[in-house]
């Protein structure tokens, strides 16, 4: 089964967390695809994404040449055009149905949410439980005081 990481926002912000967490995907020589709820989270994390540690990351948007070509695509529409090894599910973003295929095509379903934001908060809960029932390997990551993430038990 697909391993499915939930991480707990309570003092970063998405712009601060996702790119770290891009970073470390690209240096495992894996593919990203990250699905956004809205164009607009989309057009954001573009942006973030271009100005990461006075450099960028490499990515682009959907639609934006060859998807298939890119290390990293942001989208805010279903499928995995890039081919992506990693799905990274943000802004309330849904992921594929946790018992589909689509689902466990991927290596790893990370998604981030927003604690501070209580709809957020409860679309992870049912998300935990549904990836739980299908039968991935889920683990919750939880800031610490000092803004480094720690494995709840």
């Amino acid at each position: 089964m697909t391993e499915t990481l939930f991480y707990h926002l309570e003092r970063r912000s998405l712009d601060d967390a996702l790119p770290p967490l891009i970073e470390k995907t690209l240096e495992r020589g894996w593919r990203a695809l990250i699905h956004a709820d809205t164009a607009e989270r989309a057009d954001a994390i573009d942006t973030r994404l271009w100005t990461f540690n006075d450099g960028f990351l490499p990515h682009a948007q959907q639609g934006d040449g060859d998807p298939a070509r890119q290390p990293v695509l942001i989208t805010a529409e279903e499928g995995n055009p890039n081919g992506a090894d990693v799905l990274f599910l943000v802004g309330g973003a849904a992921a594929p149905a946790w018992n589909s295929e689509a689902a466990r095509a991927f290596t790893r379903i990370v998604l981030i949410f927003d604690g501070r934001d209580p709809a957020n908060v409860e679309k992870a809960r049912a998300a935990w439980k549904e990836a739980k029932a299908a039968g991935h390997e889920v683990t919750y990551w939880k800031e610490s005081p000092t803004g480094k993430w720690e494995k709840q038990g």
